[in-house]
């Protein structure tokens, strides 16, 4: 990565009010060097230790929380336990594959949400997501066998 990229990743984390450490500008540059993209945890925990990045799987979580409070990158909840954090910060919504586990972005304005319920006393709506469930489709039948 060049040095104007590894500025402006450091010019975000300050924006953000995060100190640029060595480790949070290592896994932001994982993050950001392949453009918009979904990552768990693990995913990035291997990709640094491939880079070389000297890191616990603890610390990669703290950076991803921070930088998801941060609002750097986003949360997708799939199921219980099973998160990916998006680098595309839009509002957008999602398909979920269930048997490969990918996550594709839909553009926001590709789904038209009606009415949302009124939010409980003391509360507002901050967002909406949509996530689309795909499995496999069941094979045809073979129309030459009849």
């Amino acid at each position: 990565m060049s040095s104007v990229e590894m500025t402006d990743i450091s010019q975000r984390l300050r924006a953000a009010r995060l100190r640029p450490t060595r480790q949070r500008m290592a896994l932001a540059e994982l993050l950001y060097r392949q453009g918009d993209r979904h990552v768990t945890a693990e995913q990035l925990y291997d990709e640094a230790l491939r880079d070389g990045v000297a890191v616990s799987l603890a610390t990669v979580y703290n950076c991803l929380n921070q930088f998801t409070r941060a609002g750097l990158i986003r949360e997708v909840v799939v199921d219980p336990g099973r998160s990916y954090f998006d680098t595309n910060v839009s509002q957008h919504h999602h398909f979920y594959h269930d048997r490969t586990g990918q996550l594709t972005d839909i553009p926001g304005e590709a789904i038209r949400l009606g009415d949302l319920p009124a939010a409980p006393d003391g509360t507002r709506v901050a967002s909406a997501e949509v996530i689309i469930r795909l499995t496999d489709a069941a094979p045809l039948p073979d129309s030459d066998s009849q």
